[in-house]
């Protein structure tokens, strides 16, 4: 959100018009599509390569590092096809386009910088620790816990437990 926020404020400043062949609505300087796509996939490429610790688990063997590594590129060529469709489909100039990429990717490094920031100061397990976020159960799962992994774990502890039950009255 605070990218988006970012993208309307700078909008706002530049005041640049679409190209002559767009009839769309809004200024074009810099492209929001652009702007979020670089933002996304340049945040996905730091957590990937940087942040994520994956452990391997009885049901679960995560991606390597040259997995997550070409996963990164796949989202970073993602990227760059949407921002060139947005040039491709006369909605944004270059330029435009080139100032959405490069301020959605410094926003991904400046984010990425603060939010590790936090983690280390300790900061998130504080804000963790308030009655509000333990009212509402919010946690970190960033680093420690695989949602899929647990819920698959969890659904098969589920299925055997009722496939025992279901062995036990197939036998009396």
């Amino acid at each position: 959100m605070a990218c988006e926020a970012l993208n309307w404020v700078l909008k706002r400043h530049f005041k640049e018009e679409r190209p002559r062949e767009m009839h769309g609505k809004g200024y074009g300087m810099p492209s929001s599509h652009a702007q979020f796509v670089a933002f996304f996939s340049v945040t996905l490429t730091l957590f990937l390569l940087l942040r994520h610790v994956p452990h391997p688990t009885e049901t679960h063997t995560p991606f390597s590092f040259a997995g997550r590594f070409a996963l990164s590129l796949l989202a970073l060529a993602s990227a760059a096809a949407v921002a060139v469709s947005r040039i491709y489909l006369s909605y944004h100039t270059q330029k435009q386009v080139l100032v959405g990429c490069a301020c959605g990717a410094a926003f991904a490094l400046v984010w990425f910088a603060f939010t590790t920031y936090l983690r280390r100061a300790g900061w998130i397990d504080w804000a963790l620790g308030t009655w509000l976020f333990r009212a509402f159960r919010v946690r970190d799962l960033v680093i420690q816990e695989d949602l899929v992994d647990s819920g698959w774990a969890r659904w098969e502890d589920r299925h055997k437990r009722q496939d025992f039950r279901y062995q036990g009255k197939k036998t009396r």
